[in-house]
């Protein structure tokens, strides 16, 4: 049965500005540590993205976890962050080994990013089963790429992420979390309210945010261009960051989804609709924050 639905709420800056979350914060504990989890060895460039965004809106403390033969040039390419090795078969994370190899930090972040940079789906499952009883009970998580593919089959992980759980499907992810295939023509909005109702998460799918209950909002902005190369992982993170700011679920979900796409619109209108990259979010993401926040 599909999920009722409630009217969609423009997400525009007087909304934002109404959402202003622990703007005045002057040391970084107080806006939150994240963990991103991910960055195999043939892409550790995503959690790094996704890392970076989450300081670049606000967050406090940052600590990068990725595959162990990469965390040295992880660590000096990103000196804002902590880096945490993790065990690795082949360049593959050892999933089952890893909340072992990290369990300090999980026990002191506010915010657990999972999914950037991964590449095998086994191995994510066996992470996300590690990781879990190892987080902060009032943790937010945050879950990308991979991490979307596996987890229909992991209900003993994601039922105890309810009312903290935030979801950044695309199309193909979004019909795996429905249990349908990959190719499956869907409706976008419909899709993220039954997600939303059956993982008891917050969806952040193609500019539609949608709440577990039923509320919705949409970003009335971004183009063709966002549909690049660590694109979602610079939404993951900027989504991440404003949880560690003490967002709600859904408001985090509204802002990064914001600043995300205007910032990709103003690229597009600077460069062309295909040419800018998708680390040059970060550069344009605080201009417009800054717009929303003084």
């Amino acid at each position: 049965m599909s999920t009722p639905a409630e009217p969609v709420t423009a997400v525009t800056p007087a909304l934002l500005k109404g959402w202003q979350v622990n703007r005045e914060a002057a040391d970084k504990s107080d806006r939150g540590n994240v963990l991103v989890v991910g960055g195999a060895r043939r892409s550790p460039g995503a959690a790094m993205l996704t890392g970076r965004a989450a300081l670049r809106v606000g967050a406090g403390r940052l600590t990068l976890a990725v595959t162990d033969s990469v965390a040295v040039a992880v660590a000096v390419a990103v000196p804002e962050s902590g880096c945490a090795p993790l065990p690795e078969d082949d360049g593959v994370i050892s999933g089952s080994r890893a909340g072992k190899a990290i369990g300090a930090d999980l026990e002191t972040s506010d915010v657990v990013v999972v999914g950037p940079g991964l590449d095998d789906a086994d191995s994510t499952a066996e992470l996300l089963r590690s990781i879990a009883p190892l987080m902060k009970e009032d943790a937010s998580v945050v879950l990308d790429a991979y991490a979307l593919g596996v987890l229909p089959g992991l209900p003993e992980v994601y039922e105890g992420w309810a009312g903290r759980l935030v979801l950044t499907p695309n199309k193909k992810e979004a019909a795996r979390l429905l249990d349908l295939d990959p190719g499956t023509d869907l409706d976008v909005e419909q899709a993220a309210l039954d997600i939303a109702a059956k993982y008891q998460a917050v969806v952040a799918a193609q500019g539609f945010i949608t709440a577990p209950d039923g509320r919705r909002w949409e970003v009335p902005a971004g183009n063709s261009g966002l549909g690049t190369s660590g694109s979602g992982d610079v939404l993951a993170g900027a989504i991440a960051g404003f949880l560690a700011r003490k967002a709600s679920p859904e408001q985090a979900a509204c802002w990064g989804t914001y600043l995300h796409s205007t910032a990709g619109d103003r690229l597009a209108a600077a460069q062309g609709p295909l040419s800018f990259l998708a680390g040059e979010l970060l550069d344009a993401m605080p201009r417009v924050m800054a717009e929303l926040t003084v």
